[in-house]
C-alpha cells in the first residue's frame, strides 16, 4: 500500500541510516528457514530505497553486513552474499535510471570475489548519479572506521593540535556526505551496534518492534512523522566554543 505523499512531513531528513534487524526472527516467526528471512529483507530494501527516492531523501545508509557477521554459520554468510550479488544485478539499471549512486562503507576487499565484482559494477555504473546516494555498510565496523580515519591522519602527517572535526570527518567512509539526521533500528533492539559511531553523535533515534522484512512504506512514514515532531538540539564543537 502506497502512502499519500501529500501527507508526508515537510521536515524531512537529508540522511537516513537504518540498522536492518530481524530477518532471522521474521523467518522463525513464519516457520521458514533463515534464508527466506534474508530474501524478504532484500525486498524491503528495494521498497524503502524506492520510497526514499520518491520523497527526495538525499542519502540512505543501510547496515547490510557487519564485521561481526562473519561469525554466523558459513551457509548463512554465503546466502547473504549471494543475495547481494542478485540485488546488484537486478537493481543496477534501475539505480542508474533513477540517478541513485551506490557507495560502500567498509572493508570491501575482504568480501567474496563474486560479491566484490557485483558491487564494483554498480559502483562504476552509478558513479555519475546525483539525485540520491545509497550507502551499503558491508564488512563494516564503526570502531574500525574511526581507527581507519586516525591512521589516515597519521599518514598525512597532521599534528594532533591541528586536527579538527572536519579533518577527521573527511577521512571517514562517509566523507563528503552529511551525518545521518535519523537513525532507524528495527526488531525491537535498543542499541546502535557499532554503527556510524562518530556520525550519529546527534542523530535522532527511532526504534520499532517491526522486523525488517515487515518494515514498509507506511513504517517509514511513521518514522518520518516521529522525526518531524521532534525539536533537534546540537552541542557545540571545540572550535565553536573557542569562537568569540
Amino acid at each position: 500500500m502506497e502512502m499519500d505523499t501529500a501527507q508526508t512531513p515537510r521536515n524531512l531528513p537529508r540522511h537516513i541510516a537504518v540498522i536492518m534487524d530481524g530477518n532471522g526472527r521474521w523467518a522463525q516467526q513464519h516457520g521458514l528457514p533463515r534464508s527466506a528471512g534474508h530474501k524478504a529483507g532484500m525486498q524491503a530494501v528495494r521498497a524503502i530505497v524506492t520510497e526514499c527516492r520518491k520523497l527526495g531523501i538525499e542519502h540512505l545508509t543501510l547496515y547490510a553486513f557487519s564485521q561481526e557477521n562473519w561469525q554466523r554459520p558459513a551457509d548463512e554468510v554465503s546466502t547473504l552474499f549471494a543475495l547481494l550479488v542478485e540485488f546488484c544485478g537486478r537493481e543496477m539499471l534501475t539505480m542508474e535510471r533513477e540517478s541513485i549512486r551506490l557507495r560502500v562503507l567498509g572493508e570491501i576487499d575482504a568480501l567474496p570475489l563474486a560479491a566484490r565484482a557485483a558491487v564494483g559494477r554498480v559502483l562504476k555504473r552509478t558513479a555519475h548519479c546525483t539525485a540520491m546516494t545509497v550507502n551499503l555498510a558491508l564488512n563494516y565496523s564503526g570502531r574500525e572506521e574511526i581507527l581507519h580515519a586516525v591512521r589516515a591522519l597519521v599518514r598525512d602527517g597532521m599534528k594532533a593540535e591541528q586536527i579538527s572535526e572536519d579533518d577527521f570527518s573527511q577521512r571517514l567512509y562517509t566523507a563528503g556526505q552529511p551525518d545521518p539526521d535519523l537513525l532507524i533500528r528495527t526488531s525491537g533492539e535498543l542499541r546502535i551496534s557499532n554503527f556510524l559511531l562518530f556520525q550519529c553523535a546527534y542523530s535522532e533515534l527511532y526504534f520499532t518492534d517491526e522486523f525488517w522484512p515487515d518494515f514498509n512504506q507506511e513504517s517509514l512514514h511513521r518514522a518520518l512523522a516521529s522525526y518531524a515532531a521532534r525539536q533537534r538540539r546540537f552541542g557545540k564543537t571545540r572550535e565553536q566554543l573557542a569562537q568569540p
